[in-house]
């Protein structure tokens, strides 16, 4: 184990001394209020599946109202992103002044506007000439800032003590308060305008934000959704609450519990730039195991989901890491965003010790296997056989984490990127500089897909906080995934597949029942997505089960199985895109797991994996000659193929049920 560097050493005591203290509130300031009157929602939909079918969302977007879009001259608000995924043009700026318009292949079935609560008031005021403060340093600065770590306000996020500043909210805050209020109620009324309250129930609108703690260098982001139209008064932000327990205890006295109908969840992303901190292991400021499992229980409960892709990256798995025994899984390659962020070949291990809670970072500069999510799906299995509760009992899914309020604008042959000018000219875009924004680095992300009776946010909702969810990189695979002790060996076969498979079996996101057979069986069942007219999908190459179980000295393991499908030779030509070889349209299988001990806790979840197809860089550099050629398409950190997937929520298997 590394030692601690003498870079930490020096800011050890006073960090320490820091942690946890932020700017004091009154809680009841964010205390929800019953949903307004002129708000209406169907009693049912017309167009209701009770076995439940696949509607496909984004819950990451970002627009003007989040200072790391506006720098970078994107002028679309948060009407205008659900304008977008609903299936209307809108603008995007281009490097010379100008803008272009786009428009998203389908519409999505669901999506919400998730703009960062963190200085959402100072953003509106110093962006606001007709304000007061327009001019003072701060806003100078804010408004000069061409990338998020040359703002004013930067420092904030990572500092464990951050705070408003006085020359533009004033001592007693009520300007930024104010501005909050109006930004906020702003993000509601663009979401309340697009949901659909009629019972055809052809989209549906959430309102959230993003919590976005980067403490100490660490990646705690946390994207929060209302369940309907009654939500806090006002966005609990880090500057209110710097640890993410603070953050669901807020929430949950100020929405679930003040009796107006609130209803809540966060959806932590991008633990693979979190230095090991997303999943860690550990209660700071507890006692007693009892004060542990408590807190294990309501993260639990307020986190039923985790985004497992987005366009910083996947964060499935990693290769190489030293916990982690078994099977070696090549696809745990998948962008990898980190590498280049941070030049992470030879990264040492994140530092585990003493006062390993207060260690600052400077981005992802250490590996663990705590910051990816098939690990604590498996280190959970300990941790409840420890204290009675599993922390990490989450489902599975993606989103896009866009700047260009193009929520769920994922196709790779035409992405117009994801921050404004930063990447609209293929020079930046395609760049391999680490730590440059615009970078070759990103990608589309990915979308989150459930299985819900109808199209409605309750019915959606509900399947989120059952974790009936799944997540993909793009492509609109649809996945399901069962397990039991009775399903029947023949199911891919027989008629009334799905209805068989719901009769008999559970489904993704929740545990098997009590052990009554030598072995589960699993069934897997996935539909390629055909894609529009003019980009067909790809073709299904595999369909895998991951297993993964603690052993009795602790050990971590993973075993990657291919259930369905395998390798088939299929393969695409950088040069056009063109794809070959074969694939299906449809897989399915149901597996016994041979290795089942009935004794040992175990977490199963579904891949479903492509044929090989372009990467977006790819497709950017067809045509491309002379000076408009840059490096990366003769020479890519990033290769020119990827295999897009979808991943599934898990399964669990706990002895005694």
């Amino acid at each position: 184990m590394p030692l601690v560097s003498t870079r930490a050493c020096s800011l050890l005591a006073l960090l320490t001394f820091l942690a946890g203290c932020g700017e004091s509130v009154d809680p009841a300031v964010f205390t929800a209020q019953p949903a307004p009157s002129s708000v209406t929602e169907p009693a049912a939909c017309d167009n209701r599946t009770p076995l439940r079918r696949a509607l496909f969302g984004d819950l990451h977007v970002h627009t003007a109202l989040s200072s790391d879009a506006w720098n970078y001259d994107l002028e679309v608000r948060p009407y205008g992103a659900y304008s977008y995924a609903f299936g209307n043009e809108i603008e995007l700026p281009l490097p010379d002044g100008g803008t272009h318009a786009v428009r998203i292949d389908r519409p999505l079935d669901f999506m919400a506007v998730t703009d960062h609560a963190e200085f959402l008031g100072e953003q509106l005021l110093c962006t606001d000439p007709a304000s007061e403060v327009y001019d003072s340093d701060t806003c100078e600065g804010i408004r000069a800032s061409t990338a998020p770590t040359d703002s004013p306000l930067a420092f904030k996020i990572m500092h464990p003590m951050p705070s408003r500043e006085s020359d533009v909210c004033g001592t007693d805050r009520v300007r930024c308060d104010e501005a909050i209020s109006a930004g906020w109620q702003e993000t509601i009324a663009a979401a309340e305008a697009w949901q659909d309250t009629t019972a055809a129930c052809e989209r549906t609108a959430f309102i959230g934000y993003e919590y976005s703690s980067h403490r100490l260098g660490a990646n705690h982001h946390r994207n929060v959704i209302f369940a309907g139209s009654s939500v806090v008064s006002r966005p609990v932000s880090y500057i209110e609450a710097t640890r993410e327990w603070e953050l669901w205890e807020l929430l949950q006295s100020a929405c679930q519990d003040a009796g107006t109908g609130c209803d809540v969840l966060a959806i932590p992303h991008n633990s693979n730039i979190s230095a090991g901190r997303m999943f860690k292991v550990d209660y700071p400021g507890t006692d007693t195991v009892e004060e542990q499992a408590a807190r294990a229980r309501l993260q639990a409960a307020m986190e039923p989901i985790v985004e497992v892709m987005q366009h910083k990256g996947d964060s499935e798995c990693r290769r190489g890491l030293p916990n982690i025994l078994g099977s070696d899984d090549e696809l745990c390659d998948f962008e990898k965003f980190e590498n280049n962020a941070a030049m992470m070949d030879g990264a040492d291990a994140c530092y585990d010790g003493t006062f390993a809670d207060s260690m600052p970072h400077l981005g992802p500069d250490c590996l663990s296997h705590r910051s990816y999510a098939r690990y604590a799906l498996i280190e959970g299995l300990a941790e409840e056989a420890r204290i009675g509760v599993n922390p990490f009992k989450f489902g599975l899914m993606a989103s896009t984490d866009t700047h260009n309020a193009t929520g769920g604008g994922v196709r790779e042959r035409d992405w117009a990127g994801h921050l404004g000018v930063a990447d609209a000219d293929l020079g930046r875009r395609l760049s391999d500089t680490p730590r440059v924004m615009g970078n070759v680095s990103n990608n589309p992300g990915g979308l989150i897909g459930v299985y819900a009776e109808e199209n409605s946010r309750a019915s959606i909702f509900a399947a989120m906080k059952r974790r009936e969810a799944f997540g993909t990189s793009g492509p609109r695979i649809r996945p399901r995934f069962y397990g039991g002790w009775n399903l029947p060996e023949d199911l891919c076969s027989a008629p009334g597949l799905l209805a068989r498979a719901d009769a008999v079996g559970v489904p993704m996101g929740s545990d098997l029942p009590d052990r009554r057979a030598e072995a589960p069986r699993f069934a897997f069942f996935a539909e390629r997505d055909v894609g529009a007219p003019d980009a067909p999908g790809g073709l299904l190459q595999r369909i895998q089960v991951i297993k993964g179980w603690v052993d009795d000295d602790g050990g971590l393991h993973q075993e990657v199985i291919d259930i369905a499908g395998g390798p088939n030779g299929a393969s695409v030509d950088p040069a056009s895109c063109e794809v070959s070889g074969p694939g299906a349209d449809s897989l399915c299988a149901v597996w016994t797991d041979p290795t089942f001990d009935p004794e040992r806790r175990a977490v199963y979840y579904g891949r479903v994996v492509e044929n090989p197809s372009c990467r977006y860089s790819a497709w950017d550099c067809i045509g491309l000659e002379g000076e408009d050629r840059p490096a990366h398409c003769d020479a890519p950190t990033y290769g020119p193929e990827i295999q897009e997937r979808a991943w599934t929520s898990p399964i669990w298997y706990t002895p005694g049920g």
